[in-house]
């Protein structure tokens, strides 16, 4: 009978296959592979099972290609010898495979080049951007684009007598930095502020609201005249208001020009507006890469007018009516208390920024909003208004619900210094939240009448960042020109803005400059002498 002899098995407690290397199979070579490569590629001793275009180079190995499995083995490495040594047969596709991806690249550049021209009014049939006119086409409009970029005027005339004592250039301000700033301390707060309504956080293209004007009275009063910042002078040395710092940190994203006064008076520094500026005016479209009308309905200076004119009106609309916030002392800037008052507090902080500089800043909050502990939160409230769908390249009524990033990205990019100037003043002032309304027309030709589409609402440090307003970097520049003013002596400075290039310059002008006929008539007036004319006495009251 045949006799059955049961095979050997291994068990291998630790792990799984043989526990040795059989004697016939000791000493062969092995093809090494790495972690990434597929089972399939190891099993293919054939080289050809993965010939489809998709999957060319998804099984290569690491090592090369070729013929590396195919070869024999005699018991000696000496008889080791390669049984093909010619370069393997490459497909059609791989032969020309950075010709089709050139070809590809090229393909898609025409196409992205032709939808250009559509949207510069210059659309061209397929095949006609090649050659000459392709290169001519593309210089056009880089000189068109030079063309665009107009020549500006200073916000204030130079005169020859002015001295530059100081110019300060953007790429230079970009670098600075000045971390770890403290956490303000509170010396005064003032005025009372409305309770956000917040049903209008609801507000969709869809339910638009009309947009109401109201008569409330907003005080725009400069560093100097501020009646607060005279009785804290004794407790810091450098003094401002939150647009004027603000403006100041953020200066590297201007394009439009402006100034501030800077007087110097002991060893204190006052940082003052103009008194006839549009300082206070909001610019639109700032840094959009197609400047504005001189003239007509969407100018420059008419559409800032018509954004502080609805930035104001939305600010006091969305509030609550009839339930106020009052701080510690009453707002220092009312007269009478029958005034219709725009809902506003004051908090005047004080910041240290070492080296023995004390910044006093004159602090806003437009509204409060009661949190879910029942917490007071501070917001700042502010507007975006759409002036025409086709200058902004995107139609607010069609994207703002399903699209919103997208219309913040658009307005960050026209907007970016407003809204950097804005985030600056929330995180200034310690505000919880920042609020956006987006406020359009209800026609493009009339700019009187707006609705309001939608808001959104950001934490300042947070929108910071997303914005990429380096915090740090606004208290470097800050430093640098409080100590640049420090080493002046005492008299008035200026600091503007240049019209046309990326620099901050700084003159020496007279200290009767920009002061008003009014007082200038009062000092001659006490100049005169003591005579006791009733003539003289009058015009001194007045």
């Amino acid at each position: 009978m045949a006799h059955f002899r049961p095979p050997e098995i291994q068990d291998n407690p630790d792990g799984w296959g043989p526990c040795a290397v059989p004697a016939r199979f000791k000493d062969i070579p092995y093809q090494p592979f790495s972690k990434g490569d597929r089972i399939g590629k190891v099993a293919d001793w054939t080289g050809n099972a993965y010939q489809d275009r998709k999957y060319t180079n998804k099984y290569a190995s690491q090592f090369g290609a070729g013929s590396q499995y195919a070869y024999y083995h005699e018991g000696d490495e000496s008889a080791f010898q390669l049984v093909d040594t010619s370069k393997p047969h490459k497909t059609a596709y791989q032969r020309n495979k950075q010709r089709f991806n050139n070809a590809k690249l090229k393909r898609e550049r025409e196409k992205q080049q032709r939808k250009e021209a559509i949207m510069m009014g210059q659309a061209q049939t397929k095949g006609k951007m090649k050659g000459k006119f392709q290169r001519h086409w593309t210089r056009s409009r880089y000189n068109d684009r030079q063309n665009n970029q107009k020549q500006r005027n200073a916000s204030v005339a130079v005169r020859e007598e002015w001295k530059v004592l100081e110019d300060m250039d953007f790429p230079r301000l970009a670098k600075l930095k000045l971390p770890d700033i403290q956490d303000p301390t509170d010396l005064y707060n003032a005025g009372a502020v409305d309770y956000y309504d917040k049903s209008y956080d609801r507000i969709t293209t869809r339910n638009e609201i009309p947009l109401e004007v109201n008569n409330k009275i907003f005080h725009k009063v400069t560093t100097t005249d501020d009646p607060v910042i005279r009785k804290l002078a004794s407790k810091g040395n450098v003094f401002g208001t939150d647009t004027i710092i603000s403006t100041l940190m953020t200066c590297t994203r201007s394009v439009n020009p402006w100034d501030v006064i800077v007087q110097r008076v002991g060893n204190k520094l006052f940082f003052d507006k103009r008194d006839d500026s549009e300082f206070d005016l909001l610019t639109v479209n700032e840094t959009a890469w197609d400047p504005l009308a001189e003239e007509g309905l969407n100018s420059a200076s008419n559409l800032a007018l018509e954004a502080t004119f609805i930035n104001q009106n939305f600010s006091q609309q969305c509030l609550r009516k009839g339930e106020k916030l009052s701080f510690d002392h009453p707002n220092p800037f009312v007269e009478d208390e029958q005034e219709p008052v725009a809902s506003v507090a004051y908090r005047y902080r004080k910041f240290e920024l070492g080296d023995g500089i004390n910044l006093i800043v004159r602090c806003e909050h437009d509204s409060v909003l009661q949190g879910p502990s029942g917490e007071n939160l501070f917001v700042n409230i502010k507007t975006l208004n759409e002036w025409d769908s086709k200058a902004s390249g995107i139609a607010w009524r069609a994207k703002l619900d399903s699209q919103g990033g997208s219309v913040l990205a658009t307005e960050l990019k026209n907007n970016s210094c407003k809204l950097a100037k804005w985030t600056c003043s929330a995180i200034l002032a310690g505000s919880e939240y920042l609020k956006l309304g987006y406020v359009s027309r209800i026609t493009a030709v009339d700019s009187s009448k707006h609705v309001i589409l939608g808001t959104q609402q950001f934490k300042p440090k947070e929108f910071a960042d997303q914005i990429a307003l380096n915090m740090d970097n606004g208290w470097g520049i800050l430093r640098v020109i409080i100590d640049t003013c420090m080493k002046l002596p005492e008299g008035k400075y200026l600091i503007l803005r240049d019209p046309n290039k990326g620099v901050i310059l700084l003159y020496d002008i007279p200290d009767n400059t920009f002061e008003s006929e009014e007082e200038s008539s009062e000092e001659e007036s006490e100049d005169e002498g003591d005579g006791d004319d009733e003539a003289d006495e009058k015009k001194r009251e007045k």
